[in-house]
């Protein structure tokens, strides 16, 4: 498949700060030069709404990464970190799993960690996850939001979205934000 046929892009960014969270994403998809939907809800909340998980790259390989990480927060009881863990591992060894083309981003109100195919599971040093093809415009918005401002999580994250939608093409204006309070 060429690139401009592709379903491309999206946006997701998190923040945690002073013991809350938020994760939020734009609504957008992309096949080529063509918007498909302009308010896809790429962020979930799961385990009994206490942990938040975002998704970028192709939507049937992130449910089913959705879904297997939430098995793993099951059969953990919740435990964010571990959970990352074992799911890496899976996607990294399972033939199946490892043709999957999708990033996550998952995140409790204490922690953070990005989870790719490839068996990383990246905890931020600065409290901020960001995927996808407008994340790095967003995470670059957050960071300046989170050191020179006040604002809480949920407001520095509909800021960064606002920011990366005005810059990335694969971004729009409609956003599901979600927040652990």
């Amino acid at each position: 498949m060429s690139d401009s046929k592709q379903i491309h892009g999206t946006t997701v960014i998190g923040v945690l700060k002073s013991g809350k969270a938020a994760m939020g994403s734009d609504g957008q998809v992309t096949f080529g030069n063509t918007v498909l939907k302009h308010n896809a809800k790429k962020v979930r909340l799961l385990y009994n709404n206490t942990i938040l998980a975002g998704f970028a790259g192709a939507t049937a390989d992130a449910f089913t990464l959705i879904q297997r990480f939430e098995e793993k927060l099951e059969s953990n009881r919740g435990n964010l970190q571990r959970a990352s863990i074992e799911l890496a591992k899976d996607w990294r060894t399972d033939r199946y799993l490892r043709k999957l083309e999708a990033m996550l981003a998952v995140m409790s109100s204490k922690e953070g960690f990005l989870i790719s195919g490839t068996g990383d599971v990246i905890e931020p040093e600065d409290n901020i996850i960001a995927i996808g093809s407008g994340g790095p415009f967003a995470l670059s918005a957050a960071r300046a939001l989170l050191n020179h401002s006040e604002l809480d999580p949920k407001s520095i994250v509909e800021e960064s979205l606002k920011i990366a939608g005005e810059i990335c093409i694969y971004t729009n204006s409609t956003f599901t934000i979600e927040s652990l309070y």
